[in-house]
């Protein structure tokens, strides 16, 4: 079989392969394989790269540069490794999404909960009544796959 051949023939069978492996998912960032009867929904931070899977609440109307998720009855801040990738500003409320990445706590600065306000286009008057940090659940994914 002529090389140019089967490396076309690999290559078409590896697409289908992740297409059929990742149910139809749209990915923004790094592609991730999984399997989604093995997808956490319990949030335990570690060091180590998980997958975690929940509905999303919100993104960022503004740019798409951050996503509120639901996991497991708690509310998961995800922000996007190096503000490398973007998912969309609306429309996927409601959606599942699953994340790759690393999950931490976090101390939200007043600083940032008021742009993470202004970008959510609370009212001058709301963000100004931000006044203390908040510890939160924050998730630095490298990838999200959102089902369609």
């Amino acid at each position: 079989m002529d090389f140019r051949i089967f490396l076309n023939l690999f290559l078409v069978l590896s697409l289908i392969s992740v297409y059929s492996q990742n149910d139809g998912s749209k990915f923004y960032g790094e592609e991730f394989s999984f399997d989604i009867e093995n997808v956490g929904v319990s949030l335990k931070p570690s060091l180590s790269r998980i997958k975690v899977k929940g509905e999303i609440i919100s993104t960022c109307p503004m740019k798409g540069c951050w996503m509120n998720m639901l996991v497991a009855n708690d509310t998961v801040l995800v922000r996007f490794k190096d503000y490398g990738f973007f998912v969309p500003k609306k429309g996927v409320e409601g959606s599942s999404a699953i994340v790759n990445g690393f999950l931490s706590v976090d101390t939200l600065s007043v600083a940032q909960l008021r742009h993470y306000a202004e970008d959510a286009g609370k009212k001058n008057e709301e963000i100004m009544k931000i006044k203390k940090p908040k510890i939160t659940l924050s998730f630095l994914a490298d990838g999200v796959a959102i089902q369609e």
